[in-house]
């Protein structure tokens, strides 16, 4: 069995007057997105794929064959040369050459929940504070492209947004391409009735705010604002898949994480900035490797198609996309067939958002027990991505406690990803 302990201010408003002036014909606003680095964003969009349980990075990004490790999978060809990749993505190893992989990430968390927390925001967890998901860092920092949430998180939740407030909060997705219930008025309920409800609601919630001072009611507020502004949004068509042929969604998969990985396109092909697909089952203590089999089925085609479709629509270039997950497992196969927890060393995917394809950043050892060269460390892999999107990883927020917290915790970037 797996362990019983895996479960799974934005910045303040220009004025209008400062929003429309520029400076060199560049907005204001993406002048500041651009303070304390040294280069314009490469990417405008992420796509994080979440592999929730500990992915084992023998079994899919880095394969040891020949050695006592390797396992049942074996090592495939990709069209990136002299990169190898597991058997479990044969559609996804054509596209490598618009894919990078980091081979040596050197975490230090071995249980789910920190680890998953550090992975996620690039720090340790403490017991009195609560640092915000690379997510609600993005949309803290970056303007908004559209009507939709900047930050959406599918088949799963996302870190909270923790001191940077409600409006960096993610917007939840359970079943994708299914209508959301709670974006429409119930049965039985006209337009005009219903918005009439809405009016009623907000005088009702506007004259209690009025007699309190509790920062709560701020956060109720923007909710229901940004849930009935998108009800009333044409965008809200990405979310549906009436239109979507059926071909479209045999080629990603026609299951919960292909259509995730479809989703995840449309909404950056509407603006969204920051998407969140969630799969679990990587908790392989038993049976490791028919279950990376079946995990290589449902996320090969889709992962693929997902590239495939990003660089036809010269989409790529500005969307980075990666797969991570909490750590990897042990190099020694147990006596359950299965792979144990390991953060000594792990892999992570990525690609687009100005990434190099065809790349691979450091090397594990001879049997993917530690790093060999270049070792990046989790807080750099937050660094890269702030790199990748024009985002000083050194600022500074203040927490509701005006306590200075850096944006990641004292991360580099791995420049050499970058072309």
């Amino acid at each position: 069995m797996g362990c019983l302990d895996y479960r799974l201010t934005r910045r303040a408003m220009l004025s209008a007057a400062a929003g429309s002036a520029t400076i060199l014909g560049l907005p204001i606003r993406n002048l500041l997105a651009f303070a304390g680095t040294s280069h314009p964003a490469k990417a405008e969009h992420v796509i994080l794929f979440w592999n929730g349980g500990g992915m084992s990075h023998l079994d899919t990004w880095d394969p040891k064959p020949g050695r006592p490790t390797q396992g049942e999978l074996e090592p495939i060809k990709t069209s990136a040369p002299g990169m190898e990749i597991s058997e479990i993505f044969p559609q996804l190893a054509q596209q490598m050459h618009n894919c990078s992989i980091i081979r040596s990430i050197a975490g230090t968390q071995g249980d789910h929940g920190r680890a998953t927390y550090n992975l996620q925001t690039s720090y340790l967890q403490t017991p009195n504070l609560n640092h915000p998901g690379f997510g609600s860092v993005v949309v803290h920092q970056l303007p908004n492209m559209g009507e939709l949430p900047a930050y959406i998180t599918v088949s799963g939740l996302a870190p909270r947004a923790g001191y940077l407030g409600q409006k960096c909060e993610a917007y939840f997705v359970g079943n994708p391409g299914d209508k959301d219930p709670y974006l429409a008025f119930p049965e039985g309920i006209a337009e005009l009735r219903g918005n009439k409800r809405l009016e009623v609601l907000a005088s009702f919630n506007s004259r209690f705010a009025a007699q309190k001072s509790d920062p709560r009611l701020d956060a109720t507020k923007t909710s229901i604002d940004d849930a009935v502004r998108l009800m009333r949004s044409p965008a809200l068509e990405a979310f549906e898949f009436q239109k979507v042929s059926q071909k479209t969604l045999d080629r990603y998969g026609d299951n919960a994480f292909g259509r995730g990985a479809l989703l995840a396109k449309r909404l950056v092909d509407k603006g969204v900035r920051f998407v969140q697909v969630n799969r679990g089952g990587f908790d392989t203590h038993t049976n490791n490797f028919p279950a990376m089999r079946s995990h290589g089925e449902i996320m090969d085609p889709a992962l693929a198609s997902l590239i495939q479709d990003l660089k036809a629509d010269g989409m790529l270039d500005k969307t980075l996309v990666l797969m991570v997950s909490e750590f990897g497992r042990t190099p020694v196969i147990n006596k359950d067939a299965g792979r144990d927890h390991h953060a000594a060393v792990f892999s992570v995917f990525l690609a687009g958002g100005g990434i190099k394809g065809g790349t691979v950043i450091g090397s594990s050892d001879i049997d993917g027990f530690q790093p060999k060269d270049r070792p990046v460390r989790v807080a750099d892999l937050h660094a890269t991505l702030c790199h990748a999107l024009g985002i000083d990883p050194n600022q500074e927020v203040m927490t509701p406690l005006q306590r200075a917290m850096k944006l990641v915790d004292n991360g580099t970037p791995v420049h050499e990803l970058f072309a």
